[in-house]
């Protein structure tokens, strides 16, 4: 009887011990894994250094935009299949030097003529498309850079902005 006795501790404790084998071998690779993540997360996500802006602007030798924008905004006439069309233009421009831009506002007049011409110049089915009206800011960009370079020696602005384009 003492033998059956020995045998059912031996075989309770078996299970018992492999039990806790199972579980502490479980939380052992959690551990592992979770500081595992952990790590990898920690490494790939460090916080970027932040530069201010006058640092961001020296090493990428470039200066920050300037906006000037032109008021009062364009409004022209243009005759579409015997009808009276107009078109609203709002136009800001984009320089990089403020002294530059101070030197191309001398000669506003001159810019503002030659833009009215050109956008009475234009087709309402022209305008009436994305590319069409892309294209029509191309070439007032070029426009303004061609009196700009003319005038001041270099194209002064980056390019032209439509902040505001109707057409009716």
């Amino acid at each position: 009887m003492a033998t059956t006795e020995a045998a059912k501790d031996t075989t309770e404790a078996k299970p018992k011990g492999k039990l806790k084998l199972i579980i502490i071998i479980v939380v052992a690779l959690l551990v592992a894994i979770g500081g595992s993540v952990g790590g990898t997360w920690f490494f790939l996500h460090k916080p970027a250094e932040v530069k201010p802006a006058a640092d961001a602007a020296k090493t990428s030798g470039k200066q920050p935009a300037l906006y000037e924008p032109l008021s009062p905004a364009f409004v022209v006439n243009y005759k579409q299949n015997g009808r009276d069309r107009y078109m609203q233009v709002s136009i800001t421009l984009q320089a990089r030097n403020q002294a530059d831009l101070d030197a191309l506002k001398v000669h506003m007049p001159v810019i503002r003529n030659n833009l009215v011409m050109m956008f009475s110049g234009q087709s309402f089915d022209t305008l009436n498309t994305p590319i069409g009206q892309e294209m029509l800011r191309q070439k007032a960009t070029a426009s303004v850079q061609e009196v700009a370079q003319k005038e001041v020696g270099k194209p002064v602005i980056d390019q032209l902005l439509f902040t505001n384009f109707v057409l009716q």
